[in-house]
């Protein structure tokens, strides 16, 4: 594996940060080198909010923002509207949204391949609540099989207890699935 650079959009409150961190925990998880880190604006719930990721075989010396990334993750396509979440993404990227909307009717400015799904749907049903980072990150993996289901799973076992685990893990099972489907 080459450094694997991921971006992750969401807003204030949505687990844009925990979702990279997570993600690279299960890299971690995998025997991977990996860091993830965040970039604020405005520190405010409902702000848009940028989180980093990056995966790879060897040692990372790189720290700063990613600008040209492999794959994008976006937790509320309402940033489409103000936000050019595409910016940079490779040609061969990919670009995993959270939306009812289906990938067609997406129009970014990008070469790299879209692909949508409903987490928000998939964490009400599985969790109660519209928490989506976990269920975004079931979806994610199934997309590019960047780490092991299984490794993430654990990662989000650790990251979380009791109900609250079984819930989000249920969710990342899910969106997986759904997304797996989608292929």
């Amino acid at each position: 594996m080459v450094l694997k650079q991921i971006r992750v959009h969401g807003r204030g409150g949505q687990g844009a940060v925990t979702c990279a961190e997570l993600l690279a925990s299960a890299a971690f998880k995998d025997g991977k080198q990996c860091q993830a880190f965040p970039f604020f604006g405005v520190e405010r719930r409902g702000a848009p909010v940028t989180a980093f990721c990056r995966i790879d075989e060897n040692a990372i010396r790189t720290h700063e923002q990613v600008y040209e990334p492999d794959y994008v993750m976006v937790l509320d396509a309402s940033l489409l509207e103000n936000v050019n979440v595409a910016e940079g993404l490779h040609g061969k990227g990919i670009i995993v949204i959270n939306t009812s909307e289906g990938a067609d009717k997406i129009k970014l400015d990008t070469k790299g391949e879209i692909k949508a799904i409903d987490v928000t749907k998939i964490a009400l049903d599985a969790i109660g609540k519209p928490f989506v980072n976990a269920p975004m990150l079931g979806a994610f993996v199934a997309a590019t099989g960047i780490v092991k289901l299984e490794s993430l799973i654990k990662a989000v076992e650790e990251a979380f207890s009791g109900e609250i685990a079984e819930k989000n893990v249920a969710a990342v099972k899910a969106a997986y699935e759904t997304m797996k489907k989608q292929k």
